[in-house]
């Protein structure tokens, strides 16, 4: 179906339909409503490249992200083209805030445009957008969904072994009372890294106490309320094992502001090693995820699709490590009463 054959169900011309596509105020609303019915109808979607049409494709990949102001999003696009740069071809992104609507516009933007694959990192949306690209046929990545399918790929990272060497580090500190403020909740990349936080505690022997876990929002403000919350407890945790580093970091603003110290009064974990991480007072001990690793298993999996867009996919993963820098230390010793009595005298 083209653009004459939407132009002869609506009863219009061609040109009338064109208009409309591309949202042009010249069309009558009555007339523009009627063609658009007619597209919608038909999941009709429009060639927008003469040169795709002549050569078959468009030598583009899609990227959709849900937060471009958080630096791991920016840090990942640059790996992402420049390893797409060297075998020439084109990105296309766009940011959706997670929210479904916007990726379904998304999504037909760049169906419009003809992409050859698109990279999903935005692992906490509805499914129904997903499942109108497959419909469409074009290959999927997605991040950490941890499902694989005909023209359907993921990325999955393995926070297990950094965690546990994360844990491991705090253990070795003599800390026993570990707290977590994990993503927001969900069957997602939030899910998989608290219950890799969780097996890092049972293997050693350490249980998960429920007064110490909260739930943020992968940003600095949901950091800063989790921490608030946490430092209002009678009984606080000693550290800290925060689900990204943004987190961290308003984790880190709010003991600062209430006049404690890190290391010494708490010590905290972040997760990704953005660049801001080696930045920020203390220089914040992490879980690193290599951003230039991540981009090449996406291009990898998006490249693994061509030329066949209905090939079985698979799962690729993505390794995590423990980089120690500052924002951790040994448990702060407690004044005995025989030691408080002697520093009175």
């Amino acid at each position: 179906m083209d653009m004459r054959d939407i132009a002869k169900l609506a009863g219009v011309s061609s040109a009338t339909v064109s208009r409309v596509i591309n949202g042009l105020s010249v069309v009558r609303p009555a007339t523009a409503e009627r063609v658009q019915q007619v597209i919608d109808e038909y999941k009709f979607i429009p060639n927008g490249s003469a040169t795709t049409l002549k050569y078959g494709r468009s030598s583009t990949y899609g990227l959709i992200i849900p937060d471009i102001t958080n630096p791991f999003f920016p840090e990942f696009i640059q790996n992402f083209e420049t390893i797409l740069a060297d075998t020439n071809y084109n990105m296309l992104m766009a940011t959706t805030a997670s929210h479904p609507s916007k990726v379904q516009k998304t999504i037909h933007r760049m169906l419009v445009s003809r992409v050859e694959g698109i990279a999903l990192l935005a692992s906490e949306i509805e499914t129904e957008p997903i499942e109108a690209m497959m419909h469409n046929r074009v290959p999927l990545v997605t991040m950490d969904r941890r499902l694989v399918g005909r023209g359907l790929s993921d990325i999955s990272v393995d926070s297990t072994s950094g965690m546990k060497q994360a844990v491991e580090h705090l253990f070795r500190l003599r800390h026993r009372k570990i707290g977590y403020i994990g993503g927001s909740a969900g069957p997602t990349i939030s899910d998989h890294r608290r219950d890799s936080f969780f097996r890092a505690l049972k293997e050693y022997g350490l249980a998960a106490d429920e007064r110490f876990l909260r739930v943020g929002n992968y940003r600095v403000n949901g950091g800063e309320a989790a921490m608030e919350s946490l430092l209002a407890l009678e009984r606080r945790p000693t550290a800290v094992v925060t689900a990204n580093d943004l987190t961290a970091i308003g984790a880190l603003r709010v003991i600062h502001r209430h006049g404690l110290s890190v290391p010494e009064d708490f010590s905290i974990v972040g997760f990704d090693d953005i660049e801001l991480s080696d930045i920020v007072y203390p220089p914040l001990t992490t879980l690193h995820l290599s951003q230039q690793e991540l981009a090449r298993k996406f291009v990898s999996a998006l490249d693994g699709f061509q030329p066949d867009s209905h090939v079985q996919g698979k799962q690729f993963k993505v390794e995590t490590t423990l980089v120690v820098r500052n924002s951790t230390g040994p448990v702060k010793k407690r004044r005995t009463a025989s030691t408080k009595s002697t520093a009175a005298r």
